[in-house]
C-alpha cells in the first residue's frame, strides 16, 4: 500500500515536469481540458480526504489497544480478573471497530466510479503538444483510478471499489496494463472472498493477535469458577489469588500473546503514520497542481486583457 501511494505521487509529479518541458501555455488549452482537469483533481482531493479520515479512525482505535496492553502486561504482577475483563471488553470494541468505516471513506467507491465514467481521451485538433498532454492526462487518470481502487479495497475489506478499466489499443502499454489490472483485481477479489477482513498485512496481524488474546483472556472466567467451587474449608479469597492459580506455562503463554499484540500494534501504528504522511503529500501535490493552473489562467487572462486594451488605444 505504501508503494502504491508513492507511485501515485511520483506519477503526478511527473505530469508537472511534462507541463514545464512542453512549454504549452494555458492560453492555448481547450476549455474542456481545463474543466476536465479541475473536475478530476477535485475528486482526487475528496479521495485523499476520505483516506485521511479512515486512517485517522484507525489511528484513534489504537488507544483501545494501548489500554489493553497496559492492563494485560504480566511482566510484573499478574492483572486481576476485573482488569482482564475490562481489557477484554476493550479488545472486543476494537475488533468491532475493525468492521466499521468512516462516513467519508464509504463514499470512495462512488467517487472512483465517477472518475471511471468520465475516462476518455480528449479530442485534440491541430496541436501536437495538446495531443501529448491529453494522452499523458489519460494515462495518469487510468493509473490513478486503478491504484486508488486497490488501496480503497484493501482498507475497506470489500471488492466493491475495484474497477475494471479497458484501455484503448491505441496505447502501446494497453495490453500490459489490461493484463496487470485483470491479474491484480482477480487476486484481490479472491482474497476478499476468503473471509479476510482486510488486505493490510499490519492490520491483519493485529487482528489475529487480538483474537488470540481475547480467547485466552476468556479463560479467566473458567479459573474463577474453579477457585469458587473448591473445598469450602479454605478461605479462598485470602488463600488464593488468580495470580497463584495461573501456572508458569500459562503465564508465559499469556505474556507471549501480549508481546505479540504489542509488536504488531507498533508496526500497524508506524504503517498508519507513514501512509497518512504519503496521503497528505499526495493531497499537496494535487492541490498545488490546481493552484498552479489557476494562477496561469489568471495570468493568461490578464495578458489577454492588456492586449485588448492596447489594441483599442
Amino acid at each position: 500500500m505504501r508503494d502504491a501511494m508513492e507511485s501515485l505521487s511520483e506519477t503526478h509529479n511527473s505530469i508537472k515536469i511534462l507541463l514545464n518541458d512542453l512549454e504549452f501555455p494555458v492560453s492555448e488549452w481547450d476549455e474542456n481540458w481545463i474543466n476536465m482537469y479541475f473536475d478530476d483533481s477535485l475528486k482526487l482531493l475528496d479521495i485523499c480526504i476520505a483516506l485521511s479520515s479512515e486512517l485517522s479512525r484507525l489511528d484513534q482505535s489504537q488507544l483501545l489497544l494501548k489500554y489493553v496492553l497496559y492492563v494485560m502486561d504480566c511482566s510484573g504482577k499478574f492483572p486481576s480478573s476485573k482488569q482482564i475483563k475490562r481489557a477484554r471488553a476493550y479488545l472486543h470494541d476494537w475488533m468491532q471497530q475493525l468492521h466499521s468505516r468512516s462516513p467519508k471513506f464509504e463514499n470512495c467507491p462512488a467517487i472512483l466510479q465517477g472518475l471511471a465514467t468520465t475516462l476518455c481521451l480528449a479530442k485534440v485538433k491541430n496541436s501536437a503538444k495538446g495531443k501529448v498532454l491529453m494522452r499523458a492526462f489519460y494515462a495518469v487518470k487510468v493509473e490513478t483510478i486503478f491504484v486508488c481502487s486497490v488501496i480503497v479495497a484493501a482498507l475497506s475489506g470489500c471488492s466493491e471499489p475495484l474497477i475494471d478499466l479497458h484501455v484503448s489499443e491505441s496505447f502501446l502499454w494497453s495490453e500490459v496494463f489490461n493484463d496487470l489490472q485483470a491479474d491484480v483485481n482477480e487476486k484481490v477479489r479472491g482474497l476478499l472472498s476468503s473471509e479476510k477482513v482486510v488486505l493490510s498485512k499490519e492490520l491483519e496481524a493485529v487482528d489475529t493477535c487480538a483474537k488470540k488474546l481475547y480467547v485466552l483472556s476468556s479463560g479467566v472466567d473458567d479459573l474463577e469458577d474453579i477457585v469458587r467451587h473448591r473445598d469450602d474449608d479454605v478461605n479462598h479469597e485470602e488463600a488464593m489469588t488468580l495470580e497463584k492459580t495461573i501456572s508458569q506455562e500459562e503465564r508465559e503463554r499469556w505474556q507471549k500473546s501480549v508481546s505479540d499484540l504489542a509488536d504488531s500494534a507498533k508496526k500497524l501504528a508506524d504503517g498508519i503514520d507513514l501512509i497518512s504522511e504519503q496521503s497528505r503529500d499526495f493531497f499537496k501535490i494535487v492541490l498545488t497542481g490546481r493552484d498552479t493552473l489557476l494562477c496561469k489562467l489568471r495570468e493568461s487572462n490578464v495578458t489577454q486583457e492588456d492586449r485588448v486594451h492596447k489594441s483599442r488605444k
